[in-house]
């Protein structure tokens, strides 16, 4: 069958290419969005987010609504360090997934435990679609984890 993923060579210039539009792609909005999680705009509006969530419900409890965004844009940025860096020392990849797949499907859980987030607009179901860029984020991380395995 053609275009099947086992038939694309990580030779093929338009495969590096999108890689590295990926690469670059993923870790500008990683930076972006961690340095926005030092704002109090931002760390407000993931607090509904954080405080439903089964694994992070009890933070508040020890540390500020700031605090939390802080440490979450901490992480986001080394994430996109670890990818930029990657290009120079490919041992870092491994790590940048790791970290892009814990993230990314931690915030993809937040559609399901956050209460209020689905609603019905215009007869559709919507929810917050900032989120859902997450899907593809942990795609490529996928991606990256399985690609540092050869």
């Amino acid at each position: 069958m053609n275009g099947t993923a086992s038939q694309i060579s990580q030779q093929n210039p338009s495969y590096k290419l999108g890689y590295y539009i990926s690469l670059f792609g993923a870790s500008l909005i990683l930076l972006w969005i961690g340095i926005f999680k030092f704002t109090p705009t931002e760390a407000a509006a993931i607090k509904n987010l954080v405080e439903n969530h089964f694994l992070t419900f009890f933070v508040y409890d020890f540390v500020s609504v700031q605090a939390v965004s802080n440490a979450i844009g901490v992480i986001e940025i080394i994430i996109a360090l670890l990818l930029l860096f990657s290009v120079k020392f490919a041992f870092l990849r491994r790590y940048a997934a790791i970290g892009m797949i814990v993230t990314f499907l931690t915030t993809l859980s937040y559609l399901f435990t956050t209460p209020g987030i689905w609603k019905v607009v215009d007869g559709l179901q919507v929810t917050d679609f900032f989120i859902l860029k997450d899907i593809v984020l942990l795609g490529f991380g996928l991606m990256i984890f399985q690609n540092d395995k050869k």
